[in-house]
């Protein structure tokens, strides 16, 4: 789609958006102002001489070699990506499973990313493969994701992992936010940007075709066909346990409605998979087709009623033969203190990864003559567990383990004898000694208990006195788990600062009732929560609104935008990472769209109204005392419109108020599509906290 829609401009409170010029994502003018922005913000903080060791420090840590090589298991071989200050671009490589289990494994060479830019003249960034097995050989053939600088937006190219290069006369997409499901060794169902009239409102795909091997890609038989308002609409295979490849499609209705489709073989009409428009199907394991919920759900004809976070599961035989819903049975029930967050099948195993008071956890289910059964897997410590690889055509399955202040371990789990041994383990990467983690709970406005985590010295003063970092997410059912950040920990932890998690509404740590309790009008709650854990901080003496800076991200730089205006007195530092922030117009810029089911529409009355009293652009006030904040974004960011950090930050630069910007060139929605970049970035996000939380020039 186009980087910046140019229709008539929405009026805001203050008259017609003076600003649009920052929407045109490479406009000269704009990226005029951009430079300018990045030259001045890179001189205020590369010359703190706290700078140079905390880019070395993040460089070191991202780049160094001690780290677990996590991968995929493929007949016998493990396949990792991995980047390294020699290989900045990144290497695909490979070595056989038993080189894997030893210290050190002989790595060969699959795809040298940094030669194929190279020879190619493009800034390839990539993107991950898409592996087909081909049954009953244990080869495989898969469609390499190539991204421009970061984007979304990708090609994919047909790559043979035996001869270790791209298929001649393979398949190959052009450039496009697309869709690509294997539907047998010469067949890909495909959903792209088909021409105009193909892409939805939010500039995703809404035809899927059916691609055969040998033929051009505008041959292809369109097999379903969406609509303009929907998100978008994407091929989905599933495979039976007898390796049959069943296709089909999701459609997304909104980001949070979905119907599934299941094309029968020899079928012109495709036939809607009997389940509820919030759920997710999860696979099929021993014959039984999975499902999570997020609502609740009594099917027609049974007593039983499932409830909104529970694994569901029917005969998948019995609906292909009948095509109606055969007795559906609960696989796993969510205590109030658990979210299923994710359902991994391999061969011989199903384990579900559950969030139990914000902690990871690793459950495995089987079927049996009672129903199913659910037990704990034995874990070294009540740390963040997770899946970290499993897949039905591979035996082995890998977890990972880690918390805060413990790196991760990587475990291989036997199935067989339900045991996780100890694979791979890492050095420490920064001093943990003499820190600890708390769980506390906060009070929200309305009496509900948020849970965040705190990390700090062990002997921390409770005078008010220390440098703190708050983090929070809060929407799309995003989960925000303890995980062990070397960089985090080298530039922050070891310099005396404190750092908290919190878990705020609009996560998925609770289930889809912690998330939907904030959606549209109900946002405030989730602010309400962060406001909460803040003020909490301070009253407990951890830190002061002197001390105490706040971070976040895409949702959660719209976050750290609404509490620079509801609560510029509440904090001294405020870093808005590649934020949504002018939300009366976001809904027009490239994917804003799709996220109109968890803020609202700009075109509904109602919807707008209580929009007009969140959105961090609108609100802006001159006269407010705002703390200086740091706005990070990227150009090649596709999803989120730079226009958003662009236009914010220009209104302070009207206004004579003190911030910085730094936009990356490259990087897509991250904003750092290597290590190198992702150094520089979190070394100046660093350096700006420990200047307004620690004092300018000076250590933590």
């Amino acid at each position: 789609m186009a980087d910046t829609d140019t229709s008539t401009p929405t009026e805001t409170q203050q008259g017609e958006d003076p600003y649009l010029w920052l929407e045109e994502v490479e406009g000269d003018e704009a990226l005029a102002w951009v430079r300018a922005q990045n030259t001045r913000s890179l001189a205020t903080l590369q010359a703190d001489p706290r700078y140079a060791g905390f880019e070395a420090a993040a460089l070191d840590a991202l780049n160094s070699r001690e780290r677990i090589a996590y991968g995929v298991v493929r007949s016998g071989f493990v396949y990792n990506f991995w980047q390294d200050d020699t290989n900045v671009r990144g290497l695909w490589r490979r070595t056989p499973l038993e080189s894997y289990r030893s210290e050190a494994p002989d790595w060969e060479t699959v795809v040298d990313f940094d030669q194929l830019a190279e020879a190619e003249g493009q800034n390839w960034v990539y993107k991950g493969a898409n592996c087909f097995a081909l049954k009953g050989t244990g080869a495989y053939k898969c469609m390499v994701s190539l991204s421009d600088g970061g984007k979304d937006a990708v090609i994919q190219r047909e790559f043979d992992l035996a001869t270790k290069s791209f298929v001649n006369d393979g398949f190959v997409t052009p450039e496009a936010k697309q869709g690509l499901a294997w539907a047998g060794p010469d067949t890909v169902l495909i959903a792209t940007d088909w021409g105009e009239g193909t892409l939805t409102e939010s500039g995703y795909p809404f035809v899927v075709k059916r691609w055969q091997r040998g033929t051009p890609l505008e041959s292809a038989e369109e097999v379903y066909r969406g609509d303009v308002t929907d998100v978008g609409v994407w091929p989905m295979t599933l495979e039976l346990d007898n390796g049959t490849i069943l296709q089909g499609a999701v459609e997304a209705e909104t980001f949070f409605t979905s119907s599934y489709w299941w094309f029968p073989e020899g079928e012109a009409t495709p036939v809607k998979w009997p389940i509820p428009k919030k759920s997710t199907p999860e696979g099929i394991y021993r014959g039984q087709f999975l499902v999570s919920l997020q609502e609740d759900w009594s099917p027609d004809g049974q007593a039983d009623t499932f409830r909104s976070g529970d694994l569901v599961a029917f005969d998948v035989a019995a609906f292909m033969e009948s095509r109606s819903l055969p007795p559906v049975s609960r696989v796993f029930h969510p205590s109030e203190a658990q979210a299923l967050e994710g359902v991994a099948i391999a061969k011989g195993a199903m384990l579900l990864s559950v969030s139990d008071t914000a902690v990871g956890k690793v459950m495995r289910a089987e079927p049996g003559e009672n129903g199913w059964r659910t037990w704990r897997v034995a874990l070294p410590g009540e740390g963040q567990a997770s899946i970290a690889f499993a897949n039905p055509h591979e035996e082995i399955v890998f977890l990972n383990y880690e918390d805060f202040l413990t790196p991760g371990s990587l475990l291989e789990f036997d199935s067989g004898d339900d045991v996780a041994s100890m694979l791979k383990s890492v050095p420490a990467k920064f001093d943990a000694a003499g820190l600890k983690v708390e769980q506390h709970f906060a009070t929200s406005k309305d009496g509900t208990k948020v849970p965040y985590f705190l990390v700090a010295r062990k002997d921390i003063p409770m005078d008010g006195s220390t440098p703190t970092l708050l983090y929070g997410y809060g929407g799309f059912q995003v989960s925000m788990n303890p995980a062990y950040s070397p960089v985090t920990g080298r530039l922050w932890l070891e310099q005396g600062g404190a750092y908290v998690l919190a878990n705020i509404r609009g996560g998925g740590e609770f289930g889809p009732a912690w998330h939907q309790a904030g959606l549209k009008q109900n946002r405030q709650l989730i602010y309400d929560d962060f406001v909460a854990v803040g003020e909490d901080l301070i009253a407990s003496g951890v830190t002061s609104a002197d001390h105490l800076g706040i971070m976040g991200g895409s949702n959660g730089g719209l976050l750290m935008g609404v509490m620079l205006n509801q609560q510029p007195d509440l904090w001294s530092a405020v870093v808005v990472q590649v934020p949504l922030l002018d939300m009366l117009r976001y809904h027009l810029l490239l994917a804003g769209a799709s996220w109109v089911d968890e803020y609202g529409s700009p075109d509904i009355p109602e919807e707008r109204a209580f929009l007009e009293t969140i959105s961090p652009y609108q609100n802006f006030d001159a006269g407010k005392p705002y703390p200086e904040p740091f706005f990070v974004t990227s150009t090649k960011d596709d999803r989120v419109h730079p226009g958003h950090a662009r236009k914010m930050a220009k209104k302070f630069e009207a206004a004579g108020l003190p911030f910085l910007y730094y936009e990356n060139i490259d990087g897509g929605h991250a904003a750092a599509a290597n290590q190198t970049e992702r150094a520089k970035r979190t070394a100046l996000e660093f350096t700006y906290l420990s200047q307004k939380l620690a004092g300018a020039g000076q250590s933590n």
